[in-house]
């Protein structure tokens, strides 16, 4: 087994919260509750799955740190999942954010196949982010078309 670098993990922990969440504080609860969806999941979840997403993908990239083309696709994904927030919440534009989401899931996918090829429990570790923007796009598309 590695060791492992802590100092290394910490920096893709700590940059993947924060660059993740640098628009949460334009998420608006009453605002997403005036809107059609086709279900409802209470906040709490969301806080929760992103929690333990947000963890996985910090693992996932620091075992395939080494790589350059890992790292720019991985904080690409980053940059385009924090303005996925500014656009749904911020500009109320659900379509443009559903085409993010598309986005979005074709680098995880392209992640998921790269990763796969250094280390599979790294690719592994993207299934349930994988799983999380397939029902996050539903969703999005779902509220795009009933708005």
């Amino acid at each position: 087994m590695k060791k492992i670098n802590i100092k290394s993990l910490l920096f893709y922990l700590i940059s993947t919260f924060v660059i993740g969440c640098l628009f949460v504080p334009l998420t608006n609860s009453d605002f997403y509750k005036s809107i059609n969806k086709p279900f409802t999941l209470p906040p709490v979840i969301f806080i929760i799955v992103w929690t333990i997403l947000y963890i996985l993908m910090s693992i996932s990239i620091y075992r395939v740190r080494n790589n350059k083309t890992n790292n720019i696709l991985y904080y690409i994904n980053m940059g385009l999942n924090s303005i996925w927030t500014l656009i749904f919440f911020g500009l109320k534009n659900f379509l443009l954010s559903s085409i993010i989401l598309i986005l979005i899931l074709i680098i995880v996918i392209i992640m998921f196949i790269r990763y796969r090829k250094e280390d599979k429990v790294s690719s592994n570790l993207l299934i349930p982010y994988i799983i999380w923007l397939l029902i996050a796009g539903f969703l999005n598309l779902s509220i795009y078309f009933m708005n």
